[in-house]
Formats: structure tokens, C-alpha cells, sequence
């Protein structure tokens, strides 16, 4: 796909906005558009979020993708739309249930994936977070799982990846008390990674973005796989993994655009062959 391919998609979308190199070079930043609702996760969203991810993933000119919320809507994700499940049963739920969903659409990308969490991040915005590979929040952000309070729990992946990312008794602690901590909270615990103020915030989002998608497009896919390997493979498995794929990048000409670049104290440039 080419970069005007992507900019058209971007003038076909409603809810979610799409942008290549306005931040920095080859990193494709969607934010969610629907401040009204605080960029409440309903039908439409999810279904031109996973439009969006799907096209930048498939664009040569995007290497990292950034997902946030829509400036002024005070929310990363509030959270689903509540509205959608008033008259929901057991029948309609699972087939809206039916993966893959935007979770699994985001987890699974090819390309590196940083949540820009400008504002709340609740219930199905804190587990589209947890999909992404790397969290950076705002100081002022809330972040939890509140669906305890509905009488529901979270459906997103959000008990499976929660524990993996602060450990079980944190996961519990959030998901049966339904309790919203700060975003310092978050990155002592391990939900976050980074937190900044809010003026600084695109500085170390863009900052960290730049300095992967200089990278080889090839190697970051294949590394993105292996650490992700680690939480679903046993040791020796994940192991074996990793090394296949190491081997495998020696058949790549940005293997060696990387090792002459170093032979020759020269920035490389890699071009995902």
C-alpha cells in the first residue's frame, strides 16, 4: 500500500483520524475521534480502528505506529460504549465477541504499536492499551478495569494480559475492586512504561517512535514476535524461537546494510529486504 492510499482511507473514516510523518519520519500515528463520548470504544470505532491498523500496517512508509485519542476528548479510551450492551444477550454478545477483535487486530500487527495514553484509559481503552507493545501516559490519565461495577469483567484480554504485565496479585486487586489509579501508579506497578507531563508527553512518545522506526522493518517485526513469544511458549521453546529467528535475518540485506554500517561508523539505512 502507498502513503496516498493511507490518505484516502483517512478521508473515508468517521470516529478515527490517520497521519504518516506529521511527528516523525516513517511513524504513522490513528487517534480516536469521538470526543462527545469520551472516545468510547462502540461498533463503528472498532470497526474503523481495525481498518486503520490493517492499512498502516501494510504501508511501506509506516514502521511504528502510534494509537492515542483525539485532542480535547480528555480520554485515551473511556471505555466501551455501555450503551451497546443495555439490551444485549448471551447470542449477540458472542457474535460481537468474535475474533479477531481490534484487541487481537493491534496485538498481532506486524509493526511496533506505542499507546499515547493522553487521557483516561478505562475498561476496553485500558486493554486496547495492554494490546499495544509499549504504554506511554500523561501524568494526569486514569487507567482500570471498572466492569466489576456492572456486573461484568473485563473481555478484552484484559485478564490475561494484566497479570502478565504487573502480576497476578496487582490484576486482582484492580479487576475485583474495579479501582482507577493514577498514571504514576501505573508505571510503578508495571502498567506503563513511561509517564510524562503533559506538555512533554509527545516529546517522549515521538522520541521513542523516531528511534525504532530507524531500525530495520524486518528485524523490529521479528524481534516484536520473540519477546511476545515469552509469554506464550515455555523457556526452552521460546529459546529455540528466537534463535530460528535470528538465523533467519542473516538471509536479509539489512543484516548486512547494519553490520557494514558498523564496520564503517556510518548511520545505516535499512530498507526491509
Amino acid at each position: 500500500m502507498r502513503e496516498d492510499d493511507l490518505a484516502a482511507l483517512d478521508t473515508e473514516l468517521e470516529l478515527v483520524s490517520v497521519s504518516v510523518g506529521e511527528h516523525a519520519e516513517k511513524v504513522g500515528t490513528i487517534a480516536i475521534e469521538r470526543p462527545d463520548a469520551r472516545n468510547a470504544l462502540n461498533g463503528q470505532v472498532r470497526t474503523e480502528l481495525k481498518e486503520a491498523v490493517a492499512a498502516a500496517e501494510a504501508d511501506d512508509a509506516v514502521r511504528v505506529l502510534v494509537l492515542t485519542g483525539g485532542e480535547g476528548s480528555g480520554a485515551f479510551v473511556a471505555g466501551a460504549d455501555v450503551t451497546e450492551f443495555k439490551d444485549r444477550g448471551l447470542v449477540e454478545q458472542r457474535e460481537a465477541s468474535e475474533r479477531p477483535r481490534v484487541y487481537e487486530t493491534v496485538d498481532d500487527a506486524s509493526i511496533p504499536v506505542i499507546a499515547r495514553i493522553n487521557g483516561h484509559a478505562l475498561g476496553g481503552g485500558c486493554e486496547l492499551a495492554q494490546a499495544c507493545d509499549v504504554r506511554i501516559a500523561a501524568a494526569g490519565s486514569k487507567l482500570g478495569q471498572p466492569e466489576i461495577n456492572l456486573g461484568l469483567i473485563p473481555g478484552g484480554g484484559g485478564t490475561q494480559r494484566l497479570a502478565r504485565l504487573v502480576g497476578e496479585g496487582q490484576a486482582m486487586r484492580l479487576i475485583l475492586s474495579g479501582e482507577l489509579i493514577d498514571a504514576a501508579e501505573a508505571k510503578e506497578i508495571g502498567l506503563v512504561d513511561q509517564c510524562y507531563e503533559e506538555e512533554e508527553l509527545d516529546d517522549g512518545v515521538y522520541e521513542l517512535a523516531s528511534s525504532m522506526a530507524a531500525k530495520s522493518p524486518i528485524a523490529l517485526e521479528f524481534a516484536k514476535n520473540a519477546v511476545k513469544a515469552s509469554s506464550r511458549m515455555g523457556l526452552e521453546e521460546g529459546i529455540e524461537y528466537e534463535s530460528e529467528l535470528f538465523v533467519q535475518l542473516f538471509a536479509t540485506e539489512d543484516k548486512d546494510e547494519g553490520i557494514g554500517a558498523f564496520l564503517e561508523s556510518r548511520d545505516p539505512e535499512f530498507t526491509g529486504e
